[in-house]
């Protein structure tokens, strides 16, 4: 089944950004039937690397998390990727608490790290967060 149009954040801190691009890499073909927006370092960093047309907003440190938090906040994103480095957070980068909460108040899908965020890009795949389309309808 081919899912609808998605709208696809990416956020990666600095240990995890050549993993999320590694992801991006083996997920291209579905991935490229999405739109996709990432923080400014990471969006560069994957769309170098595949080729996929990626809105960037500011880096993680200049507030591109708070960016994509706004358009959360206004169900304009239907499926965040946020990979986070647990044991290694550096000051500058995105605080994932209020990120994780918005998602949580809005019902987006959200994966934290890469056994998630298959499991949620092979459900996109099949079609199993149509959903979204039923609770927030795209014109």
């Amino acid at each position: 089944m081919e899912s609808d149009l998605m709208n696809i954040a990416l956020i990666a801190h600095d240990s995890k950004k050549e993993l999320m691009t590694q992801f991006c890499i083996a997920y291209c073909g579905i991935l490229s039937k999405h739109t996709l927006s990432a923080t400014g370092t990471t969006g560069k960093l994957v769309a170098e690397a595949t080729g996929l047309n990626i809105e960037k907003y500011l880096s993680g440190s200049h507030g591109g998390a708070q960016q994509i938090g706004s358009r959360i906040a206004c169900d304009e994103i239907d499926l965040l990727l946020l990979f986070r480095d647990p044991l290694n957070p550096k000051p500058g980068e995105p605080n994932e608490a209020n990120l994780l909460r918005l998602c949580d108040v809005h019902n987006i899908p959200v994966a934290t790290n890469i056994a998630t965020a298959e499991a949620l890009i092979h459900s996109l795949e099949r079609g199993d967060l149509d959903w979204r389309d039923i609770v927030n309808p795209k014109a």
